[in-house]
């Protein structure tokens, strides 16, 4: 039975599928000391759901088995170098949203699933996600051999690297656990080193309200200047402690997500972005996961990368941002000017 899910995996696009019980998982008094501390800032929705997270059996009564899937979205050797007026934006969101893109196969594969289970009674069921509900899944990929989570604590595949899409069908099936993975990163502490904001505090300790990923993208309100610098032209996302893993090196190319690749997401204008009326942001965006962000959050974002350009030449598109009707943008240029200013 498991063969067959697992070639129906891969069947659908899937690069990897592994499968592990739906017992408690295995760090969830890591994450509720990590919720007392409140380093998931403005993460509410983590903690209201906590109670489901460390207990699969809240979400899938009866549950057994969680089968874990991997669908990468880049390889190593897409290295992106930008002009000083094009903002940066980290490469999973280069894509259509990849909730949408991921659902289809996931619903094939779940009907899959529930097909094997026959003329089982009702109470018999299986449900999946993708990045969407509440379930640790770095924690139960890890459990399923997957792969192990690295210091920056992301889940790194020894055959796939760590630019990997993580989804998951907890099932009501008794499945055969396979064997959990080892963690393999050594003495190496580059993804540490490579934090521009000092986020990940120590080996697999993440403080998100310093993370860059969170900042650009989950804080809804301003950022706050001590981080504005070191956010440099990022507008959505970051990928530094991602991009220097030597795992990487096994990185593979994305089968499943390449025909949905958004070229014009690769190297962004910033003055273009900062120009975009609400009408245009939605067309740009829409079906993309920066759409979620808003123009709000977007141009936020965009301000500062190009305050922090130093370039005089952006000051016209940057006086009149200061003048949007949304106070969030407004600030936030107001910033950028004088930091060109200040020189």
């Amino acid at each position: 039975m498991k063969e067959s899910i697992r070639q129906k995996a891969v069947d659908l696009g899937f690069d990897a599928c592994r499968f592990t019980s739906a017992q408690r998982p295995d760090h969830s008094s890591e994450f509720e000391n990590w919720l007392k501390e409140e380093r998931h800032g403005e993460l509410g929705w983590l903690e209201r759901n906590a109670h489901k997270r460390t207990n699969p059996q809240q979400v899938v009564p009866g549950a057994k088995s969680i089968i874990c899937l991997a669908s990468v979205y880049s390889g190593d050797k897409e290295r992106t170098d930008t002009e000083p007026s094009a903002g940066t934006i980290a490469r999973y969101a280069r894509f259509d949203d990849y909730h949408e893109v991921l659902k289809q196969p996931l619903r094939e594969l779940n009907s899959f699933v529930n097909e094997l289970q026959g003329e089982e009674p009702r109470s018999k069921k299986s449900l999946w996600y993708v990045d969407t509900g509440p379930i640790l899944e770095r924690d139960f990929a890890q459990r399923s051999g997957l792969g192990f989570i690295g210091k920056h604590t992301n889940l790194i595949s020894r055959n796939l690297g760590n630019w990997i899409f993580l989804s998951e069908i907890i099932t009501t099936l008794q499945l055969e656990p396979d064997a959990p993975e080892k963690n393999h990163c050594g003495n190496c502490t580059d993804c540490i080193d490579a934090c521009p904001t000092d986020a990940i505090t120590a080996p697999f300790q993440l403080d998100a309200r310093r993370c860059i990923s969170y900042l650009t993208i989950e804080l809804k309100g301003s950022i706050p200047e001590e981080f504005r610098p070191a956010i440099g032209n990022r507008i959505y996302g970051c990928d530094d402690c991602l991009e220097v893993c030597p795992w990487n090196r096994f990185a593979k190319d994305a089968s499943l997500m390449n025909p949905f690749r958004r070229e014009d997401l690769k190297t962004p204008d910033l003055v273009e972005l900062l120009s975009l009326s609400e009408e245009e942001f939605r067309q740009r965006f829409r079906g993309t996961p920066m759409f979620r962000t808003k123009r709000r959050g977007v141009l936020r974002n965009v301000c500062i990368a190009l305050g922090n350009s130093g370039n005089q030449d952006t000051l016209p598109v940057l006086e009149k941002a200061r003048q949007d009707p949304e106070p969030l943008i407004a600030e936030h240029a107001d910033w950028a000017i004088r930091n060109i200013e200040k020189g």
